[in-house]
C-alpha cells in the first residue's frame, strides 16, 4: 500500500446499534494504536433503517466501556449506494448481512462484499446479534470483534 492511498473499511449489521458501531469503535483503537488512522477511513451501517440518528445501544456502549472503548459519538445510519463505491471493504456482521449488501448493489461490487469473521482463525462464521439476549452476548460480540480487528489490521497493513 502506497503512502497516499486510505483503504475504506465499512462495518455492516442489520440496524448499526450494536455489532456494527462495536466493530467501528474497537477498529479504530486498534488502528490508532498502531499508528494506522492516517491510512483508514472507518464507518459503520446497518442494512436497515431502524435506528438512524440513534446512538448505539446502551448494553454496547456499556460493554464497550469496560473494555476502553468509546462507542458514545457513533450514530447509526443506513447503507447507501454511494458506500458501495466509497468504501474498499464492505465487512457484514452474518451472512444475512452479507446476502443484503449484495441484492442492493450492483455485481462489480460484490467482491468488496465479505464476512468480518473471515479476519479471524477462530471457528465462527458470524458475529451473533446481542440485541435480544443478555449481557454475555455484548462480551461475546465484543471477543470476536477485538480478534478479527487485529487479523483485519494485519491483512491491510501486508
Amino acid at each position: 500500500m502506497g503512502s497516499e492511498e486510505r483503504i475504506g473499511v465499512l462495518f455492516v449489521c442489520m440496524g448499526n446499534i450494536c455489532r456494527s458501531p462495536t466493530a467501528e469503535g474497537v477498529f479504530r483503537h486498534v488502528v490508532v494504536a498502531a499508528n494506522a488512522d492516517d491510512r483508514l477511513e472507518i464507518d459503520s451501517a446497518g442494512t436497515h433503517a431502524y435506528h438512524v440518528g440513534e446512538p448505539p445501544d446502551r448494553r454496547s456502549q456499556a460493554a464497550a466501556e469496560r473494555r476502553g472503548y468509546s462507542l458514545s459519538a457513533l450514530r447509526a445510519r443506513r447503507v447507501s449506494s454511494d458506500d458501495f463505491e466509497r468504501f474498499d471493504l464492505i465487512l457484514g456482521m452474518d451472512r444475512l448481512n452479507v446476502e443484503s449488501l449484495k441484492a442492493s448493489s450492483d455485481a462489480a461490487h460484490h467482491h468488496k462484499i465479505r464476512l468480518f469473521l473471515d479476519y479471524t482463525e477462530g471457528d465462527e462464521m458470524e458475529v451473533p446479534d446481542p440485541y435480544y439476549g443478555g449481557e454475555r452476548g455484548f462480551e461475546y460480540v465484543l471477543d470476536l470483534v477485538e480478534d478479527a480487528s487485529k487479523g483485519l489490521l494485519k491483512t491491510l497493513l501486508r
